[in-house]
Order: C-alpha cells, then sequence, then structure tokens
C-alpha cells in the first residue's frame, strides 16, 4: 500500500544520496553542504520530490503488470 511505496521511497532515496557520497569523494563537490541546505523555495522543493515519489510509484506499478503477466504465462 501507501505506506510500503513511501517506505521505498525513502530507502532508494537514501541509497542514491549515499551513492552520491561515494562518487563525488575527490571531485571538488560540496556534496555534504548541498545535501544538508535548505531550498529558499519550498515549495519548489516539495514539487521535485513530488515528481520523484510518482516517478518511482509509476515504475513499481509497471514492474507488478509485468510480473503479473509473466505468472499468468507460467501457468
Amino acid at each position: 500500500g501507501a505506506k510500503f511505496i513511501h517506505l521505498v521511497y525513502l530507502f532508494a532515496r537514501y541509497v542514491m544520496i549515499e551513492d552520491m557520497k561515494k562518487f563525488s569523494v575527490g571531485t571538488r563537490i560540496p556534496f555534504a553542504e548541498a545535501v544538508t541546505v535548505t531550498p529558499e523555495d519550498k515549495y519548489v522543493a516539495k514539487a521535485r520530490r513530488r515528481v520523484g515519489y510518482n516517478k518511482l510509484l509509476q515504475i513499481l506499478q509497471k514492474e507488478n503488470v509485468v510480473i503479473q503477466e509473466y505468472r499468468k504465462k507460467a501457468q
């Protein structure tokens, strides 16, 4: 349900941030500062978060449809 989708979203966000931290070492990109800074326009930040959340939801729904089709064909 919605709680599971939200949990998956939070986990995917965490993994993405950790991955970005790992690959930004030695590139002179102040990653830690960029992640912890609060955006000036919170409306835009919320909109971007919602777009990412909706995209993840669409991907999970498509994956579910594909899995169901494979199960039907396997029977």
